[in-house]
Protein backbone atom coordinates (compact mmCIF):
# COMPACT_ATOMS: atom_id res chain seq x y z
CA UNK A 1 0.00 0.00 0.00
CA UNK A 2 1.38 3.38 -0.92
CA UNK A 3 1.34 6.27 1.59
CA UNK A 4 -1.89 8.23 1.81
CA UNK A 5 -1.81 11.77 0.58
CA UNK A 6 -2.25 15.18 2.23
CA UNK A 7 -5.34 17.26 1.62
CA UNK A 8 -5.23 20.38 -0.52
CA UNK A 9 -4.66 22.62 2.50
CA UNK A 10 -1.25 21.02 3.01
CA UNK A 11 -2.23 19.63 6.43
CA UNK A 12 -1.58 15.97 7.06
CA UNK A 13 -4.91 14.19 7.21
CA UNK A 14 -3.99 10.51 7.02
CA UNK A 15 -3.54 8.23 10.04
CA UNK A 16 0.09 7.73 10.92
CA UNK A 17 -0.34 3.96 10.61
CA UNK A 18 -0.85 4.33 6.87
CA UNK A 19 2.76 5.46 6.51
CA UNK A 20 4.03 2.47 8.50
CA UNK A 21 5.30 -0.66 6.78
CA UNK A 22 5.36 -4.10 8.42
CA UNK A 23 8.40 -6.33 8.91
CA UNK A 24 11.28 -3.86 8.56
CA UNK A 25 14.48 -5.41 7.21
CA UNK A 26 17.30 -4.29 9.47
CA UNK A 27 20.43 -4.69 7.35
CA UNK A 28 22.96 -2.06 6.35
CA UNK A 29 24.11 -4.40 3.57
CA UNK A 30 21.06 -3.33 1.57
CA UNK A 31 22.64 0.14 1.33
CA UNK A 32 26.05 -1.13 0.15
CA UNK A 33 25.06 -0.28 -3.42
CA UNK A 34 25.33 2.71 -5.72
CA UNK A 35 24.00 5.99 -4.25
CA UNK A 36 20.98 6.20 -6.55
CA UNK A 37 19.81 2.69 -5.65
CA UNK A 38 20.48 3.37 -1.97
CA UNK A 39 18.58 6.65 -2.02
CA UNK A 40 15.57 4.96 -3.58
CA UNK A 41 15.86 2.19 -0.99
CA UNK A 42 15.61 4.68 1.87
CA UNK A 43 12.25 6.07 0.77
CA UNK A 44 9.48 4.84 3.02
CA UNK A 45 12.01 3.79 5.65
CA UNK A 46 11.60 4.75 9.28
CA UNK A 47 13.84 6.84 11.52
CA UNK A 48 13.38 6.15 15.23
CA UNK A 49 15.01 7.97 18.10
CA UNK A 50 14.88 10.58 20.82
CA UNK A 51 11.15 10.27 21.26
CA UNK A 52 10.23 10.70 17.58
CA UNK A 53 9.42 8.27 14.77
CA UNK A 54 9.34 9.53 11.17
CA UNK A 55 8.90 8.09 7.68
CA UNK A 56 11.46 9.18 5.07
CA UNK A 57 9.72 10.79 2.08
CA UNK A 58 12.49 12.69 0.26
CA UNK A 59 16.21 12.03 -0.28
CA UNK A 60 19.11 13.05 -2.53
CA UNK A 61 21.93 10.83 -3.75
CA UNK A 62 25.57 11.95 -3.64
CA UNK A 63 28.63 10.21 -5.04
CA UNK A 64 32.33 10.65 -4.41
CA UNK A 65 35.73 11.67 -5.80
CA UNK A 66 36.76 11.74 -9.47
CA UNK A 67 38.58 8.39 -9.26
CA UNK A 68 35.60 6.61 -7.73
CA UNK A 69 32.71 4.82 -9.44
CA UNK A 70 30.31 7.77 -9.01
CA UNK A 71 32.24 11.05 -9.46
CA UNK A 72 30.15 13.88 -8.07
CA UNK A 73 31.47 17.45 -7.76
CA UNK A 74 28.47 18.34 -5.59
CA UNK A 75 29.48 15.81 -2.92
CA UNK A 76 31.50 16.72 0.17
CA UNK A 77 33.66 13.68 -0.60
CA UNK A 78 34.63 14.86 -4.10
CA UNK A 79 38.09 16.04 -3.00
CA UNK A 80 38.79 12.83 -1.12
CA UNK A 81 38.64 11.99 2.59
CA UNK A 82 38.93 14.87 5.04
CA UNK A 83 38.26 14.98 8.78
CA UNK A 84 34.74 16.14 7.91
CA UNK A 85 33.93 13.79 5.02
CA UNK A 86 35.74 10.60 6.04
CA UNK A 87 32.49 9.07 7.33
CA UNK A 88 31.16 9.15 3.75
CA UNK A 89 33.74 6.52 2.79
CA UNK A 90 31.93 3.83 4.75
CA UNK A 91 30.83 1.51 6.00
CA UNK A 92 27.24 1.77 4.80
CA UNK A 93 24.57 2.50 7.36
CA UNK A 94 26.47 5.21 9.24
CA UNK A 95 25.13 8.73 9.72
CA UNK A 96 27.09 11.62 8.22
CA UNK A 97 26.16 15.03 9.66
CA UNK A 98 27.27 18.51 8.67
CA UNK A 99 26.17 22.11 9.11
CA UNK A 100 24.56 23.85 6.16
CA UNK A 101 25.84 27.45 5.93
CA UNK A 102 27.32 26.86 9.37
CA UNK A 103 23.86 26.89 10.95
CA UNK A 104 21.51 23.98 10.27
CA UNK A 105 22.51 20.38 10.97
CA UNK A 106 21.83 18.07 8.01
CA UNK A 107 22.04 14.28 7.98
CA UNK A 108 23.05 11.73 5.35
CA UNK A 109 22.95 7.95 5.34
CA UNK A 110 26.24 6.51 4.11
CA UNK A 111 25.94 3.93 1.33
CA UNK A 112 28.11 2.06 -1.16
CA UNK A 113 30.90 -0.43 -0.56
CA UNK A 114 33.19 0.22 2.39
CA UNK A 115 35.98 2.55 1.28
CA UNK A 116 33.93 4.00 -1.60
CA UNK A 117 32.32 7.37 -0.90
CA UNK A 118 28.56 7.73 -1.32
CA UNK A 119 25.66 8.97 0.76
CA UNK A 120 22.01 9.97 0.63
CA UNK A 121 20.86 13.24 2.14
CA UNK A 122 17.71 12.96 4.25
CA UNK A 123 15.68 15.85 2.87
CA UNK A 124 12.23 15.31 4.40
CA UNK A 125 10.20 12.97 6.58
CA UNK A 126 6.71 12.70 8.05
CA UNK A 127 6.54 12.45 11.84
CA UNK A 128 4.29 9.49 12.63
CA UNK A 129 4.87 9.27 16.39
CA UNK A 130 6.13 11.75 18.94
CA UNK A 131 4.57 14.79 17.27
CA UNK A 132 4.48 16.60 20.61
CA UNK A 133 8.20 16.00 21.16
CA UNK A 134 9.02 17.16 17.64
CA UNK A 135 6.98 20.32 18.21
CA UNK A 136 9.12 21.28 21.20
CA UNK A 137 12.10 21.37 18.87
CA UNK A 138 10.48 23.44 16.11
CA UNK A 139 8.99 26.92 16.13
CA UNK A 140 5.31 27.34 16.94
CA UNK A 141 2.58 27.19 14.33
CA UNK A 142 4.08 24.61 11.97
CA UNK A 143 1.67 22.06 10.47
CA UNK A 144 2.31 18.45 11.46
CA UNK A 145 3.16 17.59 7.85
CA UNK A 146 5.95 20.19 7.83
CA UNK A 147 7.68 19.36 11.11
CA UNK A 148 10.46 17.49 9.28
CA UNK A 149 10.17 19.15 5.85
CA UNK A 150 13.64 20.12 4.67
CA UNK A 151 16.96 18.61 5.83
CA UNK A 152 17.61 21.07 8.65
CA UNK A 153 14.06 20.81 9.95
CA UNK A 154 14.24 17.01 9.81
CA UNK A 155 17.28 17.03 12.08
CA UNK A 156 15.66 19.50 14.46
CA UNK A 157 12.48 17.44 14.73
CA UNK A 158 14.38 14.22 15.44
CA UNK A 159 16.96 15.84 17.69
CA UNK A 160 19.88 14.91 15.41
CA UNK A 161 23.04 16.87 16.23
CA UNK A 162 26.63 17.08 15.05
CA UNK A 163 27.52 14.68 17.87
CA UNK A 164 25.67 11.96 15.94
CA UNK A 165 28.23 11.99 13.11
CA UNK A 166 29.40 8.44 12.44
CA UNK A 167 26.80 6.57 14.50
CA UNK A 168 25.63 3.17 13.24
CA UNK A 169 21.94 3.43 12.37
CA UNK A 170 21.45 -0.34 12.46
CA UNK A 171 22.44 -1.20 16.04
CA UNK A 172 19.73 -1.59 18.65
CA UNK A 173 21.16 0.93 21.13
CA UNK A 174 21.83 3.68 18.58
CA UNK A 175 20.25 7.03 19.54
CA UNK A 176 18.88 7.22 15.98
CA UNK A 177 17.86 3.98 14.26
CA UNK A 178 16.90 3.24 10.68
CA UNK A 179 14.39 0.59 9.68
CA UNK A 180 14.22 -0.25 5.98
CA UNK A 181 10.93 -1.33 4.46
CA UNK A 182 9.66 -2.58 1.14
CA UNK A 183 10.88 -0.35 -1.71
CA UNK A 184 8.43 2.45 -2.48
CA UNK A 185 7.40 4.00 -5.80
CA UNK A 186 8.95 7.43 -6.27
CA UNK A 187 9.40 10.40 -8.56
CA UNK A 188 12.74 12.07 -9.26
CA UNK A 189 14.28 15.36 -10.33
CA UNK A 190 17.37 17.58 -9.93
CA UNK A 191 18.95 18.08 -6.53
CA UNK A 192 18.11 21.22 -4.57
CA UNK A 193 20.54 24.11 -4.28
CA UNK A 194 23.66 22.51 -5.80
CA UNK A 195 25.78 24.64 -8.14
CA UNK A 196 27.58 21.74 -9.84
CA UNK A 197 26.14 18.56 -11.35
CA UNK A 198 22.88 20.49 -11.06
CA UNK A 199 20.99 18.59 -13.76
CA UNK A 200 21.43 15.09 -12.34
CA UNK A 201 18.08 13.57 -11.48
CA UNK A 202 19.37 12.34 -8.13
CA UNK A 203 16.60 13.68 -5.89
CA UNK A 204 13.82 11.20 -5.10
CA UNK A 205 10.53 11.63 -3.30
CA UNK A 206 7.23 9.92 -2.56
CA UNK A 207 4.59 11.52 -4.76
CA UNK A 208 1.83 13.80 -3.46
CA UNK A 209 3.19 14.02 0.10
CA UNK A 210 2.97 17.47 1.67
CA UNK A 211 6.25 17.06 3.57
CA UNK A 212 8.31 16.95 0.35
CA UNK A 213 10.28 20.18 0.02
CA UNK A 214 10.08 22.58 -2.91
CA UNK A 215 12.71 22.49 -5.67
CA UNK A 216 15.01 25.49 -5.79
CA UNK A 217 17.88 25.68 -8.25
CA UNK A 218 21.07 27.33 -7.09
CA UNK A 219 21.55 30.79 -8.65
CA UNK A 220 25.20 29.78 -9.18
CA UNK A 221 24.29 26.72 -11.26
CA UNK A 222 24.42 26.86 -15.07
CA UNK A 223 21.13 27.18 -16.91
CA UNK A 224 19.12 23.94 -17.00
CA UNK A 225 20.55 21.56 -19.52
CA UNK A 226 24.08 23.02 -19.32
CA UNK A 227 25.25 21.17 -16.23
CA UNK A 228 26.23 17.57 -15.53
Amino acid sequence: MSPTMPNTSGCWSAPAAELAHPKPRMSASELAVDPVAAARRLLGGTLVGRGVTATIVEVEAYGGPPDGPWPDPAAHSFRGPTPRSSVMFGPAGRLYTYRSHGIHVCANVVCGADGTAAAALLRAAVVTDGVGVARTRRRAGIADAHLARGPGNLCEALGITMADNGIDLFVADSPIRLELTAPAAADNGPRVGVSTAADRLWRFWLVDVAAVSAYRRSPRAPAPGLSD
